[in-house]
């Protein structure tokens, strides 16, 4: 079963944040090493990824931090929090803060419940964050980063090793929100040794395949990759529209969520309503392998005759392979290593993605009206099965403390 916030996990958020002022850095690193090369333009473009990818994620933590019950809130004044969220400030802050909130539950003698939920709720806005920032910024720069590699037809150390690591950070990331969801349930199984390597690789080998492709499209026609990435988002914005989220508190921050999700579809699957997702699934891989096949037919039919980028015919020819292996591994995950699995033999419940069904799942009573999180409610009823009338009973009490905050 689960267990509680406890020094591990403090140790793991400690390095998260250490990690993401880290990258802030490497950013403004990477952006002078190209300024000092004489390439400009790259200098801007990865100042401009990294500024757009931080405004979004900045707006809507701002706006979860304004809907949010006091008692979920940093300690700081509006005001304050609202200019560290215009300096670019605010994710490092939430942090910060949760930092605090989990050293406090580690020296408890005591397990506190209403303080495990309260750091519950504080991890998960920070993977939610971080997921976003992730295929924001981190996904489109690791896309420009090897397109400049195979465009040189060289790697020095330091790119080889930042490609290695962003492809690991923006598989994490989606394990690590994986994770995090489930860390909402009341009674739950966590991910086996075995359960999280395999959601680890099929994410990998899904998503390499994908930005491999987008990167040589790129190579070629930098421009006709600059309209395709906007008309494959407005795809994915419609697409997203059509099945009704209900994310934020309001129409226009909805949007903004929309829109950050079309991103991550552009390079990922992200499930975003409740339901069986097996037809929007297969839709959706469908979709991104007929467009990925397309790019990459496009690289090889018009690439130069010369012998500078042969290498690279056996590795977008091993491409598909790759991404339909991604593919087996999700299916070998959900049919054997799913921890419903575990649940069902040993004669407990547990949740089930939304790509199968269940017996039923127990989620947390209602909690203090403070301490309710109309995301994770949200969120739990997108991404796993629930148990009526069970769940019905959770959500209905939950519901009404919201309303009563």
């Amino acid at each position: 079963m689960a267990r509680g916030f406890g020094p591990l996990q403090l140790a793991l958020a400690a390095a998260g944040t250490l990690a993401a002022a880290l990258d802030v850095c490497a950013d403004g690193w990477v952006a002078a090493g190209y300024a000092r090369g004489g390439r400009p333009g790259l200098a801007a473009l990865v100042l401009a990824l990294r500024a757009a990818g931080s405004a979004a994620t900045q707006a809507c933590s701002w706006l979860w931090l304004r809907s949010d019950p006091p008692a979920l809130r940093p300690a700081a004044a509006p005001p304050l929090l609202a200019a560290l969220h215009l300096l670019q400030l605010g994710f490092l802050c939430r942090c910060l803060h949760a930092l605090k909130v989990g050293w406090k539950v580690c020296r408890a003698k005591e397990e506190a419940g209403e303080e495990q939920r309260h750091m519950a709720f504080l991890c998960h806005d920070i993977s939610m964050l971080r997921l976003f920032e992730t295929f924001l910024e981190n996904t489109p720069q690791l896309t420009l980063l090897l397109g400049v590699v195979l465009q040189t037809n060289r790697a020095e150390p330091s790119q080889g090793l930042g490609l290695c690591t962003a492809f690991l950070c923006v598989t994490w990331s989606l394990v690590d929100y994986h994770q995090s969801l489930r860390s909402f349930l009341q009674d739950k199984y966590e991910l086996s040794v075995s359960s999280s390597i395999i959601y680890f690789l099929w994410n990998l080998f899904l998503i390499c395949p994908r930005i491999l492709t987008v990167a040589l499209f790129s190579l070629l026609w930098p421009y006709a990759a600059a309209v395709h990435f906007p008309l494959v988002w407005l795809a994915m914005f419609l697409w997203v529209s059509l099945q009704g989220t209900d994310f934020m508190e309001s129409p226009g921050p909805e949007q903004l969520y929309r829109a950050m999700v079309a991103v991550i579809l552009y390079f990922s699957w992200f499930n975003v309503a409740p339901g069986r997702t097996l037809q929007r699934s297969i839709i959706y891989h469908s979709f991104i392998l007929v467009d990925s096949t397309l790019l990459a037919l496009s690289w090889l039919w018009c690439r130069s005759s010369s012998e500078e980028h042969s290498y690279l015919i056996p590795v977008v020819s091993a491409a598909l392979p790759c991404y339909l292996l991604g593919l087996a591994l999700r299916v070998t995950y959900y049919k054997w290593l799913h921890p419903s699995l575990r649940a069902q033999e040993e004669g407990g419940f547990d949740e089930m993605d939304a790509n199968g069904t269940s017996g039923g799942m127990e989620l947390p009573p209602p909690s203090e009206p403070d301490l309710v999180n109309r995301r994770m409610r949200w969120l739990v009823q997108t991404q796993f099965s629930i148990s009526w009338p069970m769940g019905q009973r959770f959500l209905n009490g939950a519901a009404a403390a919201e309303a009563a905050a």
